[in-house]
């Protein structure tokens, strides 16, 4: 069993399945794998990958099992943010490669391999950290840019070395890592094959920061647990609104802005921010 709800993340031993389904709401059974391991405490779900023998390859299993967390997460009112992470040596060092080799091209596309899962995870609405160490490679590097923002060990490396197996990335890499490094840094990685270390993304704007690897769950539950304090509904607007500046132009990137805005004043939580800015004193907000 890989998933706990309502445990103490500073517990020490080995992480127990003490969750109910129920507690989990909208998650199938498949989601108690071997492939992922879920902790919910103080608003934060930290969902962890968990194939150490494969260096945490995205196969299936995996990908089902993630989206199917994902989607419990973001329907779960204990939850608040999410934070992804794989192990100290790889947060996903890519797509399992035996398993996809033998596939034809008739296979993969009545399948629509990666899809339904990938949609899955971008679908949802809460905000949603990469902690990322060690490798995160191919699809474990498209995987990260999913997320809301990466927060990057020192020791963490990014690639997209799919051009060494005679193929181009299928998860989004061509499309994301040119919008957040460039078209010049992107080619240079799809065509080489090159690595990336934490240096070098954080300064090409793949991530949003670097700290050292031995706290790197530490600042991503803290950056997670700052974002849980704020009003849900805004939350998830500045996520929309973000995301819509990759979507759309600028003129109407502004105006959705302007838009979401102007409706954020129809909340409660709007009414207790300022009033709490104004009286000196920490909001709480109550999501309404």
């Amino acid at each position: 069993c890989a998933i706990a709800v309502d445990v103490d993340v500073n517990a020490v031993g080995p992480v127990r399945c003490v969750a109910k389904l129920e507690q989990l709401k909208a998650a199938r059974a498949t989601v108690l794998g071997r492939t992922i391991a879920v902790e919910i405490a103080h608003y934060v779900a930290l969902i962890r990958l968990n194939r150490p023998e494969a260096l945490n390859a995205l196969n299936a299993q995996l990908l089902t099992e993630l989206a199917d967390a994902m989607k419990a997460a973001d329907k779960n009112d204990k939850v608040r943010c999410i934070v992804l992470t794989g192990s100290e040596k790889a947060f996903a060092a890519g797509a399992d490669i035996g398993e996809m080799s033998g596939k034809s091209f008739v296979e993969m596309f009545e399948s629509d391999y990666f899809t339904p899962e990938t949609d899955t995870i971008c679908n949802v609405r809460k905000p949603v950290i990469a902690a990322v160490a060690g490798y995160a490679l191919g699809g474990g590097c498209e995987l990260a840019m999913m997320c809301d923002f990466i927060i990057a060990a020192d020791n963490a490396k990014f690639g997209q070395p799919e051009i060494n197996l005679g193929v181009v990335a299928g998860i989004g890499g061509t499309q994301r890592l040119t919008r957040f490094v460039g078209k010049s840094k992107a080619m240079d990685m799809h065509l080489t094959g090159r690595f990336m270390d934490a240096e070098e993304a954080e300064r090409s704007g793949l991530v949003s920061r670097v700290v050292p690897a031995k706290k790197l769950i530490e600042e991503a539950m803290t950056a997670a647990q700052k974002i849980a304090g704020k009003s849900a509904i805004a939350t998830k607007v500045v996520k929309e609104a973000v995301n819509r500046s990759y979507e759309t132009t600028l003129r109407e990137g502004i105006l959705f802005e302007r838009r979401v805005f102007h409706a954020l004043f129809s909340t409660e939580d709007q009414k207790e921010g300022m009033s709490a800015f104004l009286e000196k004193r920490e909001a709480q907000f109550r999501d309404r």
